[in-house]
């Protein structure tokens, strides 16, 4: 179970099956078909493991602790617990791949093999220090601490250590750095969770029958831009663009309306704040035009969309239904190229997007503030 494998060869190879030539849009599946593809490719994981590995994927699906355990740090800053991508054999590691590409969306699939390629891409860079690790750019840890002139954010969440470690005392990034773990048993019935994630990346997709929902998730970004084989690659490039075009397209007052009186530099609902309510501010849905309400939509499934496309349909339609209470709310330039933080608010859902002090690292943070960890599928 333990023997390293190849991973740039195979997120390489998977990048170019997402990459490749594009073939006729497809009608979404039906999610109770989509829920027993994703189970049976979870049972082929689960297939690949020996006893000792079994125990270390399953969870319980009350494990608060485990829901709870994901974060926008690195290890060992933060102890993820499952089953981590570098101690698989390329089958079992082939098998994990297959599970996230049947339980995400074609473009979720490409986001997440982006974001863990820009985090190979920050280990072996002047930022990584080499195989071993040894800290972000600029010395210091990922941000994570209180938003400026906004309430307070992050910090380090449960599961955090002090100092550093890994080879020669330093951090640990690259695509071995990353954890999958089952909460209950992959099941097309009763209600279990997917949870996948490591430096820069949490997706808890939490399963219920013929529903799902994919929050609290938090894909991120470092580096924002990089470059493999002569191809520019922005893991959240689509979401920094579509924001930037959004707060042009609004009109004078509009605009006075969206831009927050205060500066927003980090999440405020990021890691820790399960459970945290905040007052919706900035411009209403309702006050935007038919074509700035599609754009708003649009700008929205960069994240609701990142789950397979049967579950996404209809969060897309729960989110729609939500407009009129939905708000925009954007703080920085406005001027496409700065580092400007946005929060999208409605009944159902609060997504934020914020520069770490540079447009080169990225947070950004999707829930549901009625239905985190599928919490309506356990009633």
């Amino acid at each position: 179970m333990f023997a390293m494998s190849r991973p740039s060869a195979v997120l390489l190879v998977s990048c170019a099956l997402v990459s490749g030539s594009q073939a006729a849009p497809q009608r979404s599946p039906a999610p109770a078909d989509a829920t027993a593809r994703i189970v049976a490719a979870a049972r082929a994981v689960v297939a690949t493991l020996d006893e000792a590995g079994k125990g270390t994927l399953q969870y319980a699906f009350d494990d608060a602790a485990q829901k709870k355990r994901w974060s926008n740090f690195p290890s060992p800053m933060f102890a993820r617990e499952g089953l981590r991508l570098g101690d698989l054999t390329p089958p079992q590691r082939t098998a994990v791949m297959s599970l996230l590409q049947a339980a995400l969306s074609a473009d979720g699939y490409r986001k997440v093999l982006e974001i863990m390629k820009g985090d190979e891409v920050l280990k072996t860079g002047a930022g990584g220090r080499g195989p071993g690790g040894g800290g972000p750019p600029g010395g210091g840890p990922p941000g994570g601490g209180p938003p400026a002139g906004g309430p307070p954010g992050g910090g380090p969440p449960p599961g955090a250590r002090g100092g550093r470690g890994g080879p020669g005392g330093g951090l640990m990034f690259g695509e071995d750095q990353y954890w999958l773990a089952f909460l209950g048993t992959p099941s097309t019935t009763t209600p279990w969770m997917l949870q996948f994630g490591g430096h820069h990346l949490a997706i808890n997709l939490t399963i219920g029958g013929s529903q799902a929902s994919m929050t609290p998730s938090l894909p991120a970004a470092q580096p924002a831009k990089f470059t493999i084989e002569g191809r520019e690659i922005r893991p959240l490039g689509k979401e920094n663009d579509k924001g930037f075009a959004l707060i042009n397209a609004l009109d004078e007052t509009q605009r006075s309306q969206a831009i927050l009186s205060y500066r927003v530099a980090d999440l405020v609902l990021g890691p820790t704040q399960d459970g945290r309510t905040i007052q919706p501010e900035g411009l209403r849905a309702s006050a935007l035009t038919p074509a700035q309400q599609s754009m708003l939509l649009d700008l929205v499934r960069e994240w609701a969309g990142i789950m397979n496309d049967a579950y996404a349909e209809p969060r897309m339609a729960e989110i729609r239904a939500g407009l009129p209470q939905t708000y925009f709310a954007w703080s920085g330039p406005t001027v496409n190229g700065g580092a400007a933080y946005f929060r999208i608010q409605g009944p159902t859902l609060v997504i934020e997007y914020a520069p770490q002090g540079s447009v080169d690292h990225i947070h950004t943070i999707y829930r549901d503030p009625t239905n985190d960890y599928g919490a309506t599928f356990a009633k």
